[in-house]
């Protein structure tokens, strides 16, 4: 039989959202390579042979620069929520991973709003420390993430449930 105390409450892994994926930007990037080059063959035949070179230097950059935001969206936070524990984990693009734990009894959530922006900040705080969440999340999103913790932890204050059979 499970322990009640391990029993999974809530888990979710906030990543930072992108729109265009790795197939997209295969596309997107031949289309720009393409008009790049259709406009540097009038120059290079005109005789202006270092604007198609800034043009190819143009696609470098582009590919560059998104390579740059992919390497970036690998970046998480995961947080579960048991009955005894709260275990926000950071994880850094490049894989360094930082671990908080807080105790679901002594936990306040905190969201910032604003009128016409909605939910800017959802926060954790115990302690004196504090801890913020889902940043690179929209604001509907960070509204939808705090208002699904909040339920979390307030089924975690309850404690563990013990089955008497």
């Amino acid at each position: 039989m499970a322990d009640p105390c391990d029993e999974l409450i809530f888990r979710q892994r906030i990543t930072p959202h992108r729109s265009l994926d790795q197939r997209g930007f295969r596309l997107l990037l031949m289309i720009f390579a393409g008009c790049c080059f259709a406009t540097g063959i009038p120059f290079l035949i005109l005789g202006a042979w270092p604007v198609a070179g800034f043009m190819g230097l143009d696609v470098v950059l582009f590919w560059w620069a998104f390579r740059a935001n992919f390497r970036a969206a690998r970046a998480y936070e995961d947080v579960v929520l048991t009955p005894l524990d709260l275990n926000v984990a950071r994880v850094s693009p490049k894989g360094a991973r930082q671990e908080w734990h807080f105790s679901p009894s002594f936990v306040r959530l905190e969201r910032q709003e604003m009128e016409d922006f909605g939910v800017t900040r959802v926060d954790l705080v115990s302690r004196g420390q504090r801890l913020e969440l889902g940043s690179q999340l929209g604001p509907q999103a960070k509204a939808d993430f705090a208002r699904d913790l909040s339920g979390a932890l307030a089924v975690a204050r309850r404690g563990p449930r013990f089955d008497p059979s």
